[in-house]
Parts: C-alpha cells; sequence; structure tokens
C-alpha cells in the first residue's frame, strides 16, 4: 500500500498515481467512496424517464416541458453516471466535475418545465385573476431559479476555496430569501384573485378541471415542486461551508435530499404528464416568448 496508517499518500514511490489502491478517500472528493448500486439506480432510472417524456411530449405536442424535462433527465443521469464512476476512482477529477456540474444544472431545466405549467393553470383557470401575462410569469420564474442554481454553484465553489466569507453568506441568504419571497408573493397573488375573481366559466374548460386526472395533475405538480424546493434548499444547506463540511460528506443525506427528491419530482412529472392532464387543451393555452402588440403571452 502507498499510504501510512493516517492515510497520507506516498508521492516518492515511483509511478504513483491516485487510485483506490494507492491512496485513501482523504485525498477524494468526499471522505466515503460513492455508493455504486444508488448512483447506477438513478442512473438508470433518469435514463428510463426519458423515454414516457419523449412519447408523450410529441403525441400531445408538449414541445417546450418535453424539452425542459429531457434536458434535465439527462443531465441527472450523466451526474449519477459521474458519481458510478466516482465509486470506481473516487479520486477522478473529471468524473467529479461531471457530477458536480451535471447534477447542480439539472434542475433548472425540471423546474423550467414545472412554470411552463403553472403558467398554463394560470391561464386554464382565467388570465384575468394574475397580475401578469404567463409570458411574463414564466419569464421571470425561469430567471430567477437559473440565477439562484448558478449563483449557488459559483458560491459553493467559492467556499471551497476561501475563508472569511461571512459577507457572501450573508448575502447568498438574502439572495435566497428574495427568491422565496417572490415565489410566494407570485403564488399569493394568484390565490388571492382566484377567491375573490371569476374563473374561467369555458364548458370544456369546467369540464377538464373537475376530472380527477386534472386534479392529480395539480397535486402533483405543487409536490413536485415541494420536492426540488427541498433539494435546492438541503444543496444550498450542503455547499453553505464548502467541501470539507459534514453535510457535504454525508452520503445517505444526499441520496435521500438530493438524489431521491428529484427522482420523486422527475417520476411525478412524468405519471402525472400535462399532455393527458389538460384533455387537448394544452396547445390552446400556448403563448409565445415573443412579446406580441397587442398580447403579453
Amino acid at each position: 500500500m502507498a499510504n501510512d496508517t493516517f492515510g497520507n499518500c506516498n508521492y516518492d514511490i515511483p509511478g504513483w498515481e491516485f487510485t483506490i489502491q494507492t491512496c485513501c478517500l482523504a485525498q477524494s472528493s468526499f471522505n466515503y467512496r460513492p455508493t455504486f448500486a444508488g448512483n447506477l439506480i438513478f442512473t438508470i432510472l433518469f435514463c428510463i424517464l426519458i423515454i414516457p417524456q419523449l412519447f408523450l411530449g410529441i403525441r400531445h405536442k408538449t414541445w417546450g416541458y418535453m424539452a425542459g424535462t429531457i434536458i434535465g433527465f439527462a443531465f441527472e443521469a450523466l451526474g449519477y453516471a459521474g458519481r458510478v464512476r466516482l465509486h470506481i476512482n473516487p479520486f477522478e477529477s473529471i468524473s467529479f466535475w461531471i457530477y458536480l456540474i451535471a447534477v447542480t444544472i439539472a434542475p433548472v431545466f425540471i423546474s423550467a418545465a414545472i412554470y411552463l405549467c403553472l403558467a398554463r393553470i394560470m391561464r386554464f383557470y382565467g388570465e384575468q385573476n394574475v397580475r401578469f401575462a404567463p409570458r411574463t410569469i414564466a419569464i421571470g420564474f425561469m430567471t430567477s431559479d437559473f440565477t439562484s442554481l448558478v449563483l449557488q454553484a459559483a458560491g459553493g465553489a467559492y467556499a471551497s476555496m476561501s475563508e472569511g466569507y461571512t459577507a457572501d453568506r450573508r448575502g447568498a441568504w438574502i439572495m435566497i430569501a428574495g427568491l422565496i419571497l417572490q415565489v410566494v408573493s407570485l403564488g399569493g397573488d394568484f390565490a388571492w384573485r382566484y377567491f375573490r375573481g371569476s374563473v374561467d366559466q369555458c364548458p370544456e374548460r369546467r369540464r377538464i378541471r373537475g376530472t380527477n386526472l386534472f386534479k392529480a395533475f395539480e397535486v402533483s405538480l405543487l409536490a413536485a415542486t415541494v420536492t426540488i424546493l427541498t433539494r435546492s434548499a438541503f444543496r444550498v444547506a450542503e455547499l453553505w461551508n464548502g467541501f470539507s463540511s459534514s453535510l457535504w460528506n454525508d452520503q445517505v443525506a444526499f441520496m435521500v435530499l438530493d438524489g431521491a427528491m428529484v427522482g420523486v419530482a422527475s417520476l411525478l412529472l412524468s405519471v402525472f404528464h400535462p399532455g393527458p392532464a389538460f384533455g387537448g387543451q394544452w396547445s390552446a393555452m400556448s403563448w409565445s416568448f415573443k412579446r406580441s402588440k397587442n398580447v403579453d403571452g
């Protein structure tokens, strides 16, 4: 063995390299060896979920939703494949960065799919009940989500290289609080206007809104949102003290609060697909990212 009792690698041995046989986990990206079975299961799960998204997306023409989920699932699968590689060789830097980048940005696309559904649900109940047009709401949510996750990843990388970053941590919490406030205020605004306003009384839309499938879709969308938010909160806490923190090196917490949370959200978004739930009304609720002269969205 090329390591002593305390796990310090001996760099003086000719031909020495970082491997599980020549070095201990203290020199790897984690203080644990990523589980092979668990990460392989997540890799296979996200790969499999791409199939129904592709089939239902083409069948019901939910192009934006399909793109968001497929790209998100593909990045998740890539990230967990990187962790499988890290089980084989925990010291492989390429696999580590593949895992870190892919798993960090994947929820951006999954959340975008959720926001597309939210905008259409608002329009399905009646645009008169929301302060902003669906186009504005979707773009606002997507921009906030993307920005928060990019800052989260950048903050985690900075934390791993810096000391004495109290001011930066305070700034991060202000950003997170602002994002949560935006979500609550927009959702609360719609709920307030919904209960005080009038719902679209189109007979076909009333019929679809009353079906068990549409109600199940709404509940599943809410549950998926909660699991993604749970994952994001965990990710912030995990990276808060950098790559040397106890939470960063807690494999069980990661597999449950990151992998399982995104896995549950992905299953819900696939089983309760908006195409069948909207009963052919998905395309009718469409809007464009391009601003119309007369209609915003």
